[in-house]
């Protein structure tokens, strides 16, 4: 589950609760805090605070929050920002760990959101096949057709009744397999010319396409060395390989074992996958602490098997703080 080692640092939260203080002209008889700690671990902790205040009247929005006598900044929550109201907490618990582990969390130019936008709303990959099976032309195609699947789950994330939330400009995301890559040709049960075939290229002791074709190699966008142009380049590889058991993912791609992917074609969820995809646009693995304790969710590992709510708002928050790069 672990992403590439650029976006993971140790693990230190640094998580805040505010108790409220009105300005006196709304104050009436004060407020009751009700202070739990949901969950605490070397170095952070989360907590939470239930304000029940004591007025009639209406009922504005605190203009100002003091942790222990100290005023606190930053009050108002921005316009764009509209979880449920049980979720808040939890992702600004998440926002703030990953603001103290990410090595380069702002400044980092190859998250899944940048590929994307750089190709115009769309994604292409390379399926490094690590395995001495052989594949169909069947099988070929329900690789890539499972893959578009479970790629647009997670594009489903950033609309509201098809519409996109907070100006995400995608509705509907298309993923193409542009190149397969093997030690031996024969493993390729097609004479097709549909994909771009790549055989015993090795990295990392197993096959890959081309790097002058990958967005990994090239992030500036130049493939004028990749045979067939741009139009053949790859964003993420799909690194299936033998006998794997879990995943790893990263702005790179996702790496799952083969058996594992072959088995789940017509799966609805296939859990490791959008978990390893997941970790390309950014979001963090969840080894040693809970932001909802009990409750599940794609991202921590084994917890769930399909995107939930807080998932769907991790991901949001991301683009939310990364969108501007992108003029929206």
């Amino acid at each position: 589950m672990k992403r590439r080692a650029v976006w993971a640092i140790a693990v230190l939260l640094v998580a805040f609760s505010a108790v409220g203080v009105l300005r006196p002209a709304y104050a009436a008889a004060g407020c009751q805090v009700d202070y739990p700690a949901a969950s605490q671990w070397p170095g952070g902790f989360q907590g939470s605070a239930a304000i029940a205040n004591q007025r009639s009247g209406s009922n504005p929005v605190p203009t100002d929050f003091a942790l222990n006598a100290t005023a606190c900044a930053g009050v108002s929550a921005p316009s764009d920002w509209d979880p449920p109201s049980s979720l808040v907490q939890p992702l600004a618990a998440v926002w703030s760990h990953e603001e103290s582990t990410y090595g380069d969390l702002y400044g980092f130019k190859n998250y899944g959101w940048d590929q994307l936008v750089a190709g115009g709303g769309s994604i292409n990959y390379c399926v490094r096949w690590d395995s001495a099976a052989h594949v169909t032309a069947a099988q070929r195609d329900a690789v890539a057709a499972t893959l578009q699947r479970q790629y647009q789950k997670w594009m489903d994330q950033m609309l509201d009744n098809g519409q996109g939330w907070n100006n995400w400009p995608y509705k509907q995301v298309p993923v193409k397999v542009v190149g397969w890559a093997v030690r031996d040709r024969a493993q390729l049960e097609w004479s097709d010319t549909s994909v771009d075939v790549y055989v015993n290229d090795i990295r990392e002791d197993a096959p890959q396409c081309g790097e002058p074709c990958g967005r990994f190699f090239h992030q500036d966008g130049n493939y004028s060395g990749c045979p067939g142009g741009a139009s053949h380049h790859y964003d993420h590889s799909l690194w299936l390989t033998a006998g794997f058991s879990g995943g790893a993912g990263g702005d790179w791609g996702q790496r799952i074992g083969s058996e594992y992917y072959l088995s789940n074609l017509n799966a609805e969820n296939v859990h490791i996958l959008l978990h390893e995809m997941g970790h390309t646009y950014g979001l963090d693995d969840f080894y040693d602490w809970d932001p909802t304790p009990g409750q599940g969710f794609i991202m921590k590992a084994g917890s769930a098997t399909q995107i939930t709510g807080l998932d769907q708002w991790m991901l949001r928050d991301f683009w939310r703080h990364l969108k501007s790069r992108y003029g929206r």
